[in-house]
């Protein structure tokens, strides 16, 4: 008869703890973010600072002012108009507390700011290497977003105000080791398997574990310049076509830059940039490229067996520098869980710890702070002299350079920071991590980096290939004349093979003939798609019809990607099939035909045929506007889709996004035209500007770059001062 009554004691009594124990952790879970500045100390600032902004007829902002800080302000106010939500995802992960605002998948990209050391190169290098004339554009920048987050506080992420200087050049400190790879790298240490070779001491006479290459498919850009005598018409042309993902972090933002201290100029942009990144002015342009060179190197540590915080080097067990972060990553509402983790560093880099062993990572890039420096410098510069020297400041970790000028000078840069290694090493494989003297502490001088100045043949051009063929006549460099240690590529994508097939170093590239080169439609046959598609021609599918029949109409694709090409879509969906596999390199026939099997299903079930027209499946999609566009993967007229969610049409994602193609005549006067896959307004799909350049660019028509001020005036639809804009 006791019992119960004790039952019911014994269960209240657990509820109750439970419900302590709840409370409790709710109360340590318990992290809601700070509240922002109010928007009277949020605008403080923008009073040393005046600017106007002129919206042309396509919403692109044309941004005045007295100094280059202020038109850096303007820049960031109307850039902030436009896409503040992405500018504060960049702020929010160079700061390394995206994960506050966006939960655990976000938390690996925090982890990584703090293994970089992004803050800790700020906090060593902010004060005495950054010039004052790049902090006051910097600051500018910052200006110009706390005076939109004043104005617009319910647009504003709870706790990310008042931005700073600091927050912008972070920014260029972790994003710019990545457009050569670094993320890849990252990844693949922090994988189940390390799949890599050890170098070994040239001297030794022993084998080395069988390497297995990275996979995934590659993205791009294009670049051309043509000389005066090249053209035929004595015009100098450079074509600016760098491949990004059309919308995001990384997607090209139009805007023109003018100051009364010499400012003018033109381009693509990302949120977070005070400065062009490519573009042009009056008198100078350039375009960018990835290029493919091996800049980082992973060093296998040794561990003591008796203190797992200590690694050998030349003999002796050292100490890891050991920090501890804090990753709080949402949960829900204001509760945030507080991850903890450990990074370490050796004398090499970052260290990384995985199931396969223990890696330090050293990388270009590492510890440098004059990204933006050099940037404005690029901005500034009104010759190939000037360019040269902003060039000379080597602290871009990579990215090609196509230039040309007013004065008819051409040139290609294969630009990186080298690191200055010892040639008798193999740096493409992991390296022995015990001896110092394989830590590398500086970079080759700019005087050696790969370069092509006024070939004879009047053309330069890159493709994401080899710096070797960057041009179509008798000069390009040689690979004898480089260090192997310094990992130059000597790889071919489609894209070049097709400027190589297309040019032969005499032929005139007018106008009509560099347009028919940007928007060439065609694989190479020696391309790497081709030949893995003549393995798939000839597999033996004579026990499956309707692979026959898929494998016929494979056979009649002349391997072009227009718009209304039958076999096209076939062609591409089966090889990228096979690009996205767990395994890309695998070409076993098994593998071949589970993806041309896996093609002709989607393509019959989705759009009733094996055999549509390209441009049923290749469509440019904004808001209302849904247009077929031809081009493909790896093509000139690149057009990628990537990352959309299963069984969503494989619409345009990536490729070819804002381009440029701009020439000077013989009086050196420059003209430009200009296209935006999309348009200025990059979230706002309520504005004209979401989507009024995109039936443009699907039809390959551009338009004309406005430059001179009264042009300016005369397409004005909106002039105003940031401060007066509420």
């Amino acid at each position: 008869m006791t019992t119960k009554p004790f039952l019911r004691t014994a269960i209240a009594a657990f509820c109750f703890a439970a419900l302590i124990l709840v409370i409790g952790v709710l109360v340590w879970l318990y992290r809601p973010l700070l509240s922002n500045p109010s928007a009277e100390f949020l605008a403080q600032a923008a009073q040393s600072y005046d600017a106007q902004i002129i919206r042309d007829q396509w919403g692109v902002p044309h941004i005045m002012g007295e100094r280059d800080a202020d038109v850096s302000y303007g820049l960031a106010y109307a850039h902030a108009e436009d896409d503040f939500e992405t500018i504060q995802e960049m702020v929010a992960a160079t700061r390394g507390k995206l994960a506050s605002y966006r939960g655990k998948d976000a938390a690996p990209t925090d982890y990584i700011v703090s293994l970089m050391d992004v803050w800790g190169t700020i906090d060593r290098a902010y004060s005495s290497s950054v010039p004052d004339d790049v902090k006051a554009i910097a600051n500018g920048y910052a200006a110009g977003l706390n005076l939109y987050a004043a104005q617009h506080p319910n647009k504003t992420w709870a706790g990310l105000a008042p931005f700073r200087a600091e927050d912008i050049i972070a920014g260029f400190v972790f994003k710019t080791p990545f457009f050569y790879g670094l993320d890849k790298v990252l990844l693949e240490l922090f994988g189940d398997q390390r799949h890599a070779e050890v170098a070994l001491d040239p001297g030794s006479t022993l084998g080395s574990w069988q390497a297995r290459p990275n996979t995934g498919a590659e993205l791009g850009s294009n670049a051309i310049a043509v000389s005066a005598a090249r053209s035929g018409d004595q015009k100098t042309r450079l074509l600016i076509n760098s491949h990004q993902p059309m919308t995001g972090p990384v997607a090209w933002y139009e805007a023109h830059l003018m100051s009364n201290q010499g400012l003018n100029i033109s381009g693509g942009l990302f949120p977070g940039t005070p400065v062009v990144l490519h573009g042009f002015n009056q008198k100078i342009a350039w375009a960018n490229t990835v290029n493919h060179i091996d800049l980082s190197d992973v060093y296998s540590l040794t561990i003591n067996p008796d203190n797992k915080m200590q690694y050998r080097l030349d003999g002796q067990w050292l100490d890891f520098d050991v920090e501890t972060v804090t990753i709080e990553v949402k949960l829900f509402g204001p509760f945030r869980y507080p991850a903890k983790r450990k990074v370490l560093r050796s004398k090499h880099g970052p260290v990384v710890e995985s199931a396969h062993g223990t890696y330090a990572l050293r990388y270009a890039g590492i510890d440098e702070i004059r990204q933006l420096e050099q940037y404005y410098r690029l901005n500034q510069a009104q010759n190939l002299d000037q360019f040269l020297g902003a060039m000379s400041i080597n602290a871009l970790p990579s990215i090609n350079y196509v230039y040309a000028d007013y004065q008819d000078n051409i040139a290609f840069i294969h630009n990186a920071q080298y690191p200055l290694r010892n040639d008798a090493w193999d740096w493409q494989k992991d390296l022995p991590g015990d001896r110092s003297d394989l830590i590398w502490q500086s970079y080759r001088p700019f005087e050696s980096i790969p370069k092509v100045i006024n070939p004879e043949s009047g053309l330069l051009f890159n493709a994401n290939n080899t710096p070797f063929s960057s041009t179509d006549g008798q000069d390009n460099l040689r690979k004898a004349d480089f260090p192997q240690s310094m990992g130059l590529a000597d790889n071919q994508t489609n894209r070049s093979l097709r400027l190589i097939e297309l040019t032969d170093g005499q032929s005139l590239v007018d106008k009509d003939r560099l347009l028919e080169l940007k928007f060439d439609l065609s694989y190479s046959p020696k391309s790497d798609k081709i030949k893995l598609l003549n393995k798939i021609l000839a597999l033996d599918v004579s026990d499956l019809p309707e692979l026959q029949e898929a494998v016929f109409e494979l056979s009649k694709w002349d391997r072009s990607t227009n718009i209304e090409n039958r076999q096209t879509a076939l062609a591409i969906l089966t090889l990228r099939k096979i690009a996205r596999s767990d395994d890309p390199k695998d070409h076993s026939v098994d593998k071949l035909r589970s993806a041309l099997s896996w093609a002709v299903e989607y393509l019959n079930e989705h759009y009733g045929s094996l055999t549509p027209r390209w441009g049923d499946l290749n469509r440019l999609v904004r808001g209302d506007v849904d247009i077929a566009v031809d081009g493909g993967p790896d093509i000139l007229r690149a057009i990628y889709s990537f990352g959309l969610p299963e069984g969503t049409p494989p619409n345009a994602t990536h490729g070819d996004t804002w381009m440029a193609l701009v020439e000077w005549d013989q009086k050196g006067v420059m003209s430009a035209d200009v296209v935006h896959q999309f348009g200025s307004a990059t979230l706002d799909n309520t504005s004209a500007h979401y989507a009024d350049q995109a039936p443009l660019f699907a039809a390959k028509q551009w338009r004309k770059a406005l430059i001179d001020i009264e042009d300016i005036k005369s397409n004005a639809t909106r002039t105003y001062s940031p401060k007066r804009n509420q």
